[in-house]
């Protein structure tokens, strides 16, 4: 049994749910921790909403993001 790890942290939750899908799309298992500690979801305080892996999924997880991490930065280069 693999643990979890921590990939990232996001203030917005609807972008941590949105990067949990393209990992969950990619076929790597993804699980958002703490989406409820905010007092309001529309204003992000004090606790980032962790986005977990499992630690053996962890190095392709940081290639796919990277990777469109990438592909951001080229399209707004040819804005």
């Amino acid at each position: 049994m693999s643990n979890l790890v921590e990939l990232d942290r996001y203030a917005d939750s609807m972008l941590a749910q949105i990067v949990r899908g393209r990992l969950e799309a990619a076929g790597i298992p993804a699980f958002c921790f703490d989406t409820g500690m905010s007092l309001a979801e529309s204003v992000p305080l004090m606790m980032p909403i962790r986005l977990m892996v499992l630690a053996e999924d962890l190095p392709a997880a940081q290639a796919l993001l990277a990777q469109d991490a990438d592909i951001g930065d080229s399209w707004m280069d040819n804005a």
